[in-house]
């Protein structure tokens, strides 16, 4: 007898201080690219007396997609503050995973997960992985920022966009010069260098294209970045 997979909870708001902090650690898109990660790690070197925020897209289009998941399970269990936000690619993943076309998935650079997880002998992922990725928070939201993986719908207050927007937005968010009393930490977009205005930091530095992976203190606007 087939048996439908498990409902997936809803997709949450995580809330937190930037108060008391020695750095607010944003990372940008990684997309399966582990060794970039591990450089940029040792490069930052966070301890317990900074917070990492990540933005999303592990997975997808590089080579070792499960391989940072593995990373980022173990940072998370070294450094419980972490926020582990989710973007468009590992809701992709949960909608194949939930029985929806794959088509997207796939043409989005899904296919590399997939053969990555075959190829260890994990597909579907393995509960640990599944347990990652259904828990990920669309948003997460402190005093002075709002960190989401492609950013906000100009006109809604940040505590009740929609999940689709904070996956997906591109240019209603890009082109408006729409405020919300903090400064709007994204990834999603790639550009040749973070983007360290006054109220948006963007940090998808395109690392899966031959550019970047960069993480930023948002606090004091420094950022380290590590390439191939």
């Amino acid at each position: 007898m087939n048996e439908s997979p498990p409902p997936f909870a809803p997709p949450t708001v995580s809330t937190g201080s930037d108060r008391g902090v020695a750095r607010l650690l944003a990372v940008g898109d990684i997309h399966g690219c582990r060794r970039q990660l591990k450089t940029l790690l040792d490069l930052v070197a966070p301890t317990a007396d900074d917070q990492l925020v990540f933005l999303g897209d592990y997975i997808d289009r590089g080579p070792d997609s499960a391989g940072v998941i593995d990373d980022l399970i173990e940072l998370r269990e070294r450094l419980p503050n972490t926020v582990l936000l989710r973007g468009n690619h590992e809701q992709m993943l949960l909608d194949v995973l939930q029985g929806a076309d794959p088509t997207t998935f796939l043409v989005n650079g899904g296919g590399r997960t997939m053969a990555g997880y075959r190829g260890r002998g994990q597909w579907p992922p393995p509960p640990e992985h599944l347990a990652f990725y259904r828990q990920l928070p669309v948003c997460h939201i402190t005093e002075r920022f709002v960190f989401a993986h492609a950013g906000l719908r100009p006109g809604r207050p940040a505590a009740v966009q929609q999940p689709d927007d904070l996956l997906w937005i591109r240019g209603e968010f890009l082109d408006s010069d729409a405020e919300w009393g903090k400064t709007v930490v994204f990834g999603h977009t790639p550009r040749e260098q973070p983007l360290l205005a006054v109220t948006r930091i963007g940090l998808d530095t395109g690392c899966v294209y031959g550019g970047r992976l960069t993480c930023c203190d948002v606090l004091s606007r420094r950022y380290w970045q590590a390439r191939d």
